[in-house]
């Protein structure tokens, strides 16, 4: 897990790294290209006008989830409450498109593969979320 042995370099994390912290950022790159992807191949779908609503929502997923990857990156300072507002829209972003690309699954392998991975960081934003400080102190 490259994240966690990158944040565990940082002068400020000094080896105490917030594993579900680091985990949720990997997820959140992952899910971030697999959306990308997803919304890609539906625009080479012949039924591509019945898709709008997914390439939607695979476009917005992917961008939120690149923004909460890197927010949650950052070790220097601390701002707990932008990271959980992010989390928090991470998830949400991830659970509206998984649904929408599970309606799309059993026709589209790559709505499957999405929405798959989009439940995975929904649950990795979660796990983030509840292991962070409830003071105004950074989250390793």
């Amino acid at each position: 897990m490259r994240a966690e042995q990158m944040i565990a370099t940082h002068p400020h994390v000094r080896g105490e790294v917030n594993t579900a912290l680091a985990r949720c950022v990997e997820a959140c790159f992952d899910c971030a290209q697999v959306c990308a992807s997803c919304a890609d191949a539906c625009l080479g779908e012949e039924m591509v006008a019945e898709l709008v609503q997914c390439i939607r929502l695979n476009m917005d997923c992917a961008d939120v989830c690149l923004t909460s990857g890197l927010i949650a990156t950052r070790r220097s300072g601390g701002d707990v409450p932008v990271i959980e507002a992010q989390l928090r829209a991470c998830e949400l972003a991830c659970a509206r498109c998984a649904a929408e690309c599970e309606q799309h699954a059993d026709k589209h392998e790559h709505c499957r593969i999405c929405a798959e991975t989009c439940r995975e960081c929904e649950r990795a934003c979660r796990d983030a979320l509840a292991s962070l400080p409830r003071s105004s102190s950074a989250a390793h």
